[in-house]
């Protein structure tokens, strides 16, 4: 049977090919691959072979693969180092089939960058930003971003190689890190050009120095951190751990009722959660720390308790994290929908904001609602029941210890109501 080779080259040409992989290469009757890697080895393609341009038209590859192979021809897939790593292969196999391959890899890019440097690359976290142009890493960033996976690697990680573009380019990179407040962490290194003329190779430049400068379109970024991750708490913190706002402090979800609240929000790690009425960003915070591939958006109105969340976020060091000073409903429209709602506060528009969230809310999601006063609760009640949801009440009466004397008696906190509605997803029904 005839096998279309997807083929590993380096930027050094035909040096950097086997004498076998040459040879496949120079009766090949079809070659596709990318405008540069066509035009460098133009020279060793044999008289008459087709060429297919593949930048821009990666969705039309796959054909062109089954037509000549349909055809009975040789078909040479060029693609620059290891076809697996982060390479066409993979789309290939999903569209083609593996039966259809033979997968011959090169020295891999990171390889290449790694050896340069002395860096070892067993241990690293691999990833790619070469995706389309999302623009700059914004204020109020999202996970749908295309510098986002290096984002996220970089909360998680100690050690991050990854592909880069033109356009995430490594000094974007560096304006992330800088408008993360992560410059300082990590110590950043750029391959350029390898085994090229011009190749180049940056280091020991701080990270907020490289985000001025300019770089060359072929490149890998090495990211190291400095220090040791940290191994948070996940969730449960203290009440005291958190900023409040004085001198009425006490303007958050207590940790018992915070513990079940975020049970009841049944998290998982790649959820996108909405906090409305966030106060101090206890309950938005702790779901961040649970959903380290998701993404928090947090509302709140009031501009004292605004600040105490951000000082919150900056204490916590959460970084996949959005929050804006406003009242719900309010920007709500620009989040993406959420997987989880927990609402502290209602701003006294209850009804109407029940029915929103559940609008938007993905199927199978939960909305968790806190309430203190029986009015509130009757409203959310009165609400639900006009809604095809599933929804159900905890109650928590938390005591505390407390000393008194050389004893200790059991003080009780305000009770407080969990109103947790589920959206039914649709294969449930029937």
């Amino acid at each position: 049977m005839t096998k279309c080779v997807v083929l590993g080259v380096l930027d050094n040409g035909i040096a950097g090919l086997a004498p076998d992989a040459l040879a496949l290469l120079k009766q090949a009757d079809v070659v596709i691959g990318g405008t540069r890697v066509l035009e460098l080895f133009a020279a060793e393609l044999q008289s008459g072979a087709e060429t297919f341009d593949l930048t821009g038209h990666l969705k039309d590859v796959p054909m062109r693969i089954e037509q000549a192979l349909a055809k009975q021809q040789t078909v040479v897939v060029l693609a620059t180092g290891d076809p697996l790593c982060h390479g066409i292969a993979n789309y290939l196999k999903k569209k083609v089939g593996l039966s259809k391959l033979d997968i011959r890899p090169n020295v891999s890019a990171l390889q290449l960058a790694c050896a340069r440097v002395g860096v070892s690359w067993q241990d690293a976290y691999i990833c790619s930003v070469h995706t389309k142009d999302a623009g700059e890493w914004a204020e109020n960033p999202s996970k749908e971003h295309g510098l986002y996976p290096l984002f996220k690697a970089c909360m998680q990680h100690r050690k991050i190689i990854t592909f880069t573009s033109p356009e995430n380019n490594p000094a974007r990179i560096a304006r992330m890190l800088v408008a993360e407040a992560m410059a300082d962490d990590f110590e950043m290194i750029v391959a350029e050009n390898l085994l090229q003329d011009d190749e180049r190779i940056v280091a020991d430049v701080p990270v907020s120095a490289l985000a001025e400068q300019d770089f060359a379109d072929l490149n890998m970024v090495i990211l190291e951190r400095k220090e040791k991750l940290k191994k948070p708490v996940l969730f449960g913190h203290e009440d005291a751990s958190f900023n409040q706002r004085k001198p009425e402090k006490g303007l958050i979800t207590k940790r018992e009722v915070r513990a079940v609240s975020l049970a009841h929000m049944q998290l998982k790690a790649n959820s996108i959660v909405w906090d409305i009425g966030a106060g101090s960003g206890s309950v938005g915070l702790e779901a961040a720390r649970l959903c380290p591939n998701g993404w928090v958006y947090a509302i709140e109105k009031n501009e004292a308790d605004y600040e105490i969340a951000r000082s919150n976020q900056v204490q916590m060091d959460i970084h996949h994290y959005t929050l804006v000073n406003a009242k719900a409903p309010e920007c709500l429209d620009a989040w993406p929908d959420p997987d989880a709602v927990f609402v502290g506060g209602s701003g006294g528009e209850l009804a109407a904001l029940i029915q929103l969230i559940v609008s938007r809310l993905n199927e199978g999601g939960h909305l968790v609602m806190n309430f203190v006063t029986i009015e509130n609760l009757t409203a959310a009640v009165e609400a639900l029941k006009a809604m095809d949801v599933s929804w159900s009440i905890t109650q928590m009466q938390v005591s505390r210890s407390k000393p008194i004397l050389h004893m200790h008696r059991m003080a009780a906190e305000n009770p407080v109501w969990i109103v947790t509605v589920e959206k039914i997803a649709t294969d449930k029904h029937g």
